[in-house]
């Protein structure tokens, strides 16, 4: 760099085209990446949660309201369970070498995140919501789902 000549601005898209063909001629995942106070976190290739401007609240808080049901059969009495608060994929890990969120097992508390679940490319955290033990994990792994499929049973505390 010259003097008097200003640093490449590392958020501008051509910039960050050029990051990812780096990232992708390298094999790379993921590149973090900080100019002053700004930040950015590049992923490629795993279903790590990605950074986006957060949903619209009125959108947001209905689905979230209806992610914790009542128990469907008399089989599953004394549980919750946590629903699919919209279409996508369920994923149980924030990657593949990762262990799951949640487990049959676990206790969890209302902000416990249980699961990430994919959509239109978006990697949406999803927390149980309520407090209690996992009794069961509906869903298989990288599974597809529809809005109110039961994903895990709780049992209250």
């Amino acid at each position: 760099m010259t003097k008097g000549q200003q640093p490449k601005d590392i958020f501008d898209v051509k910039r960050i085209r050029e990051i990812i063909e780096l990232m992708e001629e390298h094999d790379l995942s993921a590149v973090d990446l900080q100019q002053g106070d700004e930040k950015i976190k590049l992923n490629r290739g795993s279903v790590s949660p990605v950074y986006s401007a957060p949903p619209a609240p009125v959108a947001a808080a209905p689905a979230m309201a209806a992610a914790v049901g009542s128990a469907d059969s008399a089989t599953d009495a004394g549980t919750v369970a946590i629903k699919a608060p919209m279409v996508g994929t369920f994923y149980a890990r924030a990657n593949p070498e990762s262990e799951p969120f949640v487990k049959v097992g676990d206790v969890v508390s209302e902000d416990t995140i249980v699961c990430i679940v994919e959509a239109m490319k978006v990697f949406n955290e999803i927390p149980a919501e309520c407090s209690g033990k996992v009794v069961e994990v509906l869903v298989k792994d990288q599974e597809a789902i529809d809005f109110g499929k039961p994903m895990f049973r709780i049992e209250r505390n």
